[in-house]
């Protein structure tokens, strides 16, 4: 090999020292949970919490209250009363209700009067009344079934 030959192949290598390496590919991201995943989840980290009118925070909930603090949870504002929230919210067929719907009932009156959030397998998550606290409800049971109304989504 002539000195020639020897120089440029030394430069070939010195360039090629100096180039940098390809970057690595992202690691790959998990996607975010669906919204009524978040809402459902919200709904069920608080139950046991304490019925509290016109409440809405860890001090307590009345039933819309847990409904809207179960949507600001996902990034989603929703009115603050349950007529309202049955008002606004898009229909959705009870055999289609998937975690994170709300489900609307006539307890005390003619018009909407009570919110739980759906939380799967026919259970929804509620703030039932004065001296009870978050739990669940049962969309089968004799008591919700005859007061059921509606159900509705945001997400």
């Amino acid at each position: 090999m002539s000195l020639r030959n020897g120089l440029a192949l030394l430069a070939l290598l010195l360039l090629a020292a100096c180039a940098s390496l390809p970057n690595p590919p992202p690691a790959p991201v998990a996607p975010a949970p669906a919204p009524g995943a978040v809402i459902a989840g919200a709904a069920v980290a608080r139950i046991g919490a304490p019925y509290q009118f016109g409440a809405a925070d860890a001090a307590g909930f009345d039933c819309s209250g847990l409904a809207l603090y179960a949507h600001a949870r996902a990034g989603i504002a929703i009115p603050r009363t349950a007529a309202e929230q049955q008002r606004a919210a898009r229909p959705v067929p009870l055999a289609q209700l998937a975690p994170g719907d709300l489900v609307f009932f006539r307890i005390r009156s003619h018009h909407v009067d009570h919110v739980g959030v759906y939380a799967g397998g026919g259970r929804f998550v509620h703030a039932p009344r004065a001296g009870l606290a978050v739990s669940y409800g049962e969309l089968d049971s004799g008591f919700y079934r005859r007061r059921f109304v509606s159900a509705g989504r945001f997400w």
